[in-house]
């Protein structure tokens, strides 16, 4: 028997025949989740399903406990639909992510069995189930549980000593810190009691410490929801009271298979052994830091699996970027393994996913059923990863090199060599991280996140806008007005008599302002749409009786949406002003308006075509709908083919030449859902949200401007498409008026071309391939007569070359005016000549090109001798020389080429070369 009183030295892989205890209970982790769910139905709990690793609460990236999919029961906001339940709940957390495989049961994917009662049964009952559970079902000797309560919980603490029989030696009295739940600064809150396991009770109970990890480890933790807490901090006691619990299926599963750690369980053991297998290596023969890795890539691999399974595709966004990272880690374990992929197949990882989905049928019969897309992104993210991991593990080993030979007691890598690595090589900073830990090297992660913010800051599209008024300024107003705006522009575009409440100028409250100041206006009701759900703001104006006008050039929302700021420009009568109180009309341009709602509901359209043609994994990553186009991102690995993106074309086309009416209504949020509206992830919705349908064809949670019939939109054509991130495409497209716009600008540049081609404009093409066959070769013949004149200038260069102490020969030298290609070929035609004369001591060759316009070219290239002599290595010597050079670059320890941005640098930078290469050599 594998039971509670197994040694915790054990570490076989758990068989099939070993998983029952003395009574022939089985203990596999499929039979105690199936007989937890079973002790509660049996106790009238009714089983209910998993929710989605992507939740409904907007608040939350991923579902990280058990209790998730019933807030809004525990906080009063919906009513329960049973009096009690019981679910296992598939979670992820990677707030730990460094802790996975070190720790003996740290996880990112984790299952948490749970029983909950919504104003049925409390802490009595809830007591009594969870000792009967452990100590008779599972049969847990009870002389090694251990129990912690809230300390200020008496009636807890007395229900263990009284009721169940707990000796008070067993029963420790914990903070709040540790023992006190609550579900935000204000709303319902209450004590905890948790349940511990004792691995050394020969240790005995005086002075025992349930926070000692190598003794005792939490399995089961009772929340009593009983108390409601109010902004000022006062509790008072709920009407009905709440039991929510959690107990870890990885940890109990630890416990009864008599495992030293979660991972060796037969939930995530058959993982690392198909790991361990397809590497060659037996788990039970590792190192400690084998077994780190093998653990790595359990944990994680179940955690994709399951991530992908509920819609989440890598990205570098939210949660696609915590799948990417993720299987990121997998990957590079794995390789550090040896990890092979099966004959015929290109990724290792759909092998290992293999063994997770085949697993999951217990908790998420769904995995299953999406496998053949988990292999795909598994394939997908390996073989994209595994690009990007060649090249930035070599460039990382020579900067590591460089930190280490800095300063070798405290080496530490830059924080702009860790931007470098992440933004021009795309290597994360958590694998740099990880990497230069294994090396004993720090990396400055303040600086890294300095550079990054710097490259946000300059690539953020710049926009002439007036600075909004701090937020504080804004709610302090919104406050003191107390009614929030009006919004009358789904119905209207002008709205008589409203008045002016507020006046900002120059970030100051003030109470008028004089024509030629830029202010911001706040109105009572407005019809002007404030930007918000990738639509922008309307424009217009905003008239005054005396003839003053403001002109609008744009509308925000502020202080939680409770007021729209209007951006105006005050115009007419240099002796006329705009006062708080006045009333005024305020007027859209009906225009800009038509065309910012037409782009809107066509991106509606370009979503619901892309799911259909592309496939229904796409998921919106954000859009930008103006009055001049429209711009949607979206979550795929792969871009539409030109086919798929006509047909699509197609759809949209199609659809606004049915001349459908578009149905705009308001509804309860859960109605919305229920009835199949598309909500975009990261974004927060209310209780009642606005739902824009296009019958047949779109549904979607939307508060934007819309046209009231698809024809309305006229045409629609799009521009491009194209990647803008891993794993995040981009189209953007016209509609109406801009479709027109832009045929006849095309036409305008056909025309042109035409004329200059001398030819009709139905033989451009194939003119401009004629044209473009004879500069490439002409392109050919020039390359080739460059490099014959480089080679032949360098000939002279080999009388210059050096003869280092071990007799290698070292040529470092200038050749301006070569491009990198005919830099390459003479430095490769004098390393032969110089490797020659050197008799088997090797040689070492290192060019710059400096070219008018101030740019260098580097090359460097040192045969087998060479660097086996001196530990040199060519990328890390020219990356060197091209950093001094304002540039960047690298390669491998026999070959590297960069450049620069700076050409008088250059000389210095190639002594610099030179002195380390015949130091080196002179060891």
């Amino acid at each position: 028997m594998a039971s509670a009183a197994s040694s915790s030295t054990e570490t076989a892989a758990p068989k099939t025949a070993d998983l029952k205890d003395a009574a022939g209970k089985d203990i596999s982790g499929s039979g105690i989740r199936r007989r937890f769910l079973e002790f509660y139905e049996q106790r009238g709990h009714a089983r209910l399903p998993s929710s989605s690793l992507v939740p409904e609460d907007p608040t939350v990236l991923l579902t990280i406990a058990g209790m998730l999919q019933f807030k809004p029961v525990f906080m009063g906001q919906a009513e329960r639909a049973v009096p009690c339940a019981t679910t296992t709940q598939k979670c992820v957390r990677t707030n730990d992510i460094e802790n996975v495989g070190v720790t003996a049961r740290h996880h990112t994917f984790f299952e948490m069995l749970g029983n909950f009662s919504f104003g049925d049964y409390f802490k009595k009952e809830a007591i009594q189930y969870a000792w009967e559970l452990a100590t008779k079902e599972y049969g847990l000797d009870e002389t090694r549980i251990y129990v912690s309560v809230f300390r200020e919980d008496d009636e807890a603490y007395a229900i263990w000593r009284d009721v169940v029989g707990v000796p008070e030696e067993r029963i420790k009295r914990m903070d709040e810190a540790d023992n006190f739940w609550a579900a935000g600064p204000t709303g319902p809150c209450g004590p905890c009691s948790e349940l511990y396991w004792d691995f050394h009770p020969e240790r005995g109970a005086e002075g025992a410490d349930l926070e000692d990890d190598s003794r005792f480890i939490e399995f089961y933790n009772l929340v009593f929801m009983e108390m409601n807490r109010d902004a000022s901090g006062k509790t008072a006691p709920l009407k009905n009271k709440n039991i929510d619990t959690g107990m870890g299926l990885e940890r109990m599963a630890q416990i009864l298979q008599g495992k030293p750690n979660n991972y060796e369980t037969d939930l995530i053991r058959p993982i690392i052994d198909k790991a361990a297998s397809m590497a060659g290596i037996s788990y039970d023969d590792a190192d400690d830091a084998t077994k780190l890795k093998l653990k790595v890539i359990g944990d994680h691999t179940r955690a994709v699996a399951y991530l992908v399974s509920d819609g989440v595709l890598p990205s570098n966004v939210g949660r696609g970027y915590i799948v990417r990272r993720l299987l990121r880690r997998v990957v590079r374990c794995g390789r550090l393994l040896g990890v092979k992929a099966p004959e015929g197949a290109q990724a290792f990882t759909p092998t290992i996913a293999e063994v997770a989905v085949g697993m999951s049928g217990d908790c998420d019969p769904e995995v299953a059923n999406r496998a053949p897309k988990i292999y795909e992104e598994f394939e997908r993210e390996e073989l994209r990863f595994a690009k990007t991991l060649g090249r930035g593990e070599e460039i990382l080993a020579d900067m590591i090199a460089a930190a280490k030979a800095k300063d070798a007691e405290a080496p530490e890598l830059s924080g702009d060599d860790a931007f470098t690595l992440y933004d021009t090589y795309g290597f994360p900073l958590d694998i740099t991280t990880d990497v230069a830990t294994e090396e004993g090297v720090a990396v400055d992660v303040e600086g890294f996140e300095a550079a990054m913010e710097i490259a946000r800051t300059l690539s953020r599209d710049a926009r002439v806008t007036v600075d909004v008024t701090a937020g504080d300024l804004l709610a302090t107003i919104a406050d003191e007005l107390g009614e929030p705006t009006r919004f009358t522009g789904y119905g209207s575009l002008v709205e008589q008599s409203v008045t002016v409440r507020a006046i900002v100028r120059a970030g100051e409250r003030v109470d008028s302002a004089a024509a030629g100041e830029t202010v911001e206006v706040v109105l009572d009701a407005t019809p002007f749409y404030a930007e918000g759900g990738g639509q922008v703001g309307d424009e217009g104006e905003i008239q005054l009786a005396n003839g003053v006008v403001l002109s609008v050039r744009d509308c925000r929302k502020a202080a939680g949406g409770r007021v729209f700021v209007h951006v105006c420009e005050v115009t007419g009568d240099a002796s006329g002003s705009v006062s708080v109180g006045d009333a005024v009309t305020a007027a859209v341009d009906a225009e800009s308006r038509r065309r910012a709602k037409a782009n809107h509901t066509a991106t509606h359209l370009l979503q619901s075509a892309l799911k259909r043609v592309v496939g229904e994994d796409v998921s919106q990553a954000g859009s930008l709908v103006n009055t001049e186009r429209l711009r949607f991102d979206f979550n795929a690995p792969a871009g539409p083919t030109p086919a798929q993106l006509e047909e699509i074309e197609a759809l949209v086309n199609g659809w606004i030449g049915d001349a459908t009416n578009l149905v705009a209504q308001e509804m309860p949020i859960a109605e919305a859902k229920s009835r199949g509206a598309t909500a975009m992830f990261g974004e927060k919705y209310g209780d009642v949200v606005r739902v824009v349908d296009v019958p047949g064809v779109s549904m979607e949670l939307c508060g934007g401007t819309h046209v009231a019939n698809t024809a309305e939109i006229g045409g629609f054509k799009i521009v491009s498409e194209a990647g803008i991130a891993a794993g995040v495409r981009r189209i953007e497209a016209v509609s109406g008026p801009g479709v027109v716009e832009l045929l006849n600008q095309r036409e305008g540049v056909v025309r042109e071309l035409a004329g200059a081609l001398r030819v009709p404009p139905e033989e451009i093409a194939g003119r401009v391939t004629s044209l473009m066959d004879d500069l490439r070769a002409a392109q050919k013949e020039a390359e080739a007569l460059r490099g014959e004149l480089a080679a032949a200038k360098s000939v002279a260069l080999a009388a210059d070359a050096i003869v280092a102490s071990n007799g290698s020969r070292v040529l470092v030298a200038r050749l301006d005016g070569v491009d990198p290609a005919a830099l390459k070929s003479a430095a490769e035609s004098l390393l032969a000549k110089l490797a020659g004369e050197a008799g088997g001591a090797g040689a070492a060759v290192v060019l710059g090109s400096g070219s008018a316009d101030g740019k260098v070219g580097l090359v460097a290239i040192f045969d087998e001798e060479v660097q086996s002599a001196g530990g040199l290595k060519a990328g890390a010597v020219l990356g060197a020389a091209a950093k001094a050079c304002g540039g960047g670059g690298g390669g491998k320890p026999g070959f590297a080429q960069a450049g620069g941005r700076d050409a008088t640098q250059l000389d210095a930078a190639l002594d610099g070369a030179r002195d380390t290469i015949v130091a080196a050599l002179s060891k």
